[in-house]
């Protein structure tokens, strides 16, 4: 499924390029680039120092050869002198040799210094671009740092920031939280003057509100039963003592005798 595999590669591709923009600090990244610059500058003086190097290695070797050569034609002329033509002979031919080496090491210097100038025009270039390049990455990372503490006051002022909404949400949560307390209290304050709640030292005795209705309701039966005995017991020794004092206080008999002493 190519057709889905693009999409998948251009969707991941996305989502890198948007968390890696998320998090890339101008910065870091123009400090980067400037010392990515600085290492370059680097090499291309080091490769300029390895010409003037392998150059300075073949003006030695061209030293040598010109020494050669003169010492060389010194011993053909004294063997020719000295009527030895073959040892003359021989001394020329490694003449010739030697010039015609000194001549390929002449051509090899000569590309090795037109190498050294034109590496060495590119590192003034380089070197100029560099500068500037670092005086336009001060510029806008002192932009960038300006615009950067103008964002912060603005969304601090505005408080559109991330910062101030995460302090706005704490606020609304110490607030509502503080709103949901108070009308706890409230609701508390209400129920206690209605008397909703029990009374808690009366947890312990295992009696709940029936139980103590009820108990009241006994206690209260007791009481009026109590009282109507009281009541009785007050009626009756009444008529006991109005009766006695009626029977001592009755009509004499004649002869002062009582009714029942006549009869």
């Amino acid at each position: 499924m190519p057709g889905l595999s693009g999409r998948m590669s251009t969707v991941v591709k996305a989502k890198i390029s948007k968390l890696l923009d998320r998090h890339e600090d101008p910065s870091e990244t123009l400090e980067y680039s400037y010392q990515k610059q600085i290492e370059l500058l680097q090499n291309v003086k080091k490769g300029i120092a390895d010409v003037v190097t392998s150059k300075k290695r073949l003006q030695l070797q061209e030293e040598k050869l010109q020494q050669q050569v003169v010492k060389l034609d010194t011993q053909a002329r004294q063997a020719l002198a000295a009527g030895n033509e073959d040892l003359a002979r021989v001394a020329l031919e490694r003449k010739n040799v030697a010039q015609t080496e000194l001549q390929s090491l002449d051509s090899q210097v000569a590309q090795l210094e037109q190498q050294q100038e034109q590496m060495t025009a590119s590192e003034q270039k380089l070197r100029a671009k560099i500068e500037q390049f670092r005086s336009r990455k001060e510029v806008i990372k002192a932009q960038y740092s300006a615009a950067e503490a103008q964002v912060k006051i603005s969304e601090a002022a505005t408080g559109v920031g991330e910062e101030m909404a995460d302090v706005g949400l704490a606020m609304q949560r110490a607030l509502d939280k503080t709103e949901n307390m108070k009308a706890r209290a409230d609701a508390v304050g209400e129920l206690e003057e209605a008397g909703t709640f029990e009374d808690l030292t009366q947890l312990g005795s295992g009696e709940d509100d029936i139980d103590r209705q009820l108990k009241q309701l006994s206690s209260t039966s007791e009481v009026d039963s109590e009282l109507a005995k009281m009541k009785a017991e007050l009626g009756s020794g009444s008529s006991g003592s109005h009766g006695a004092l009626g029977a001592g206080t009755g009509p004499a008999a004649p002869g002062g005798g009582s009714a029942g002493q006549s009869a």
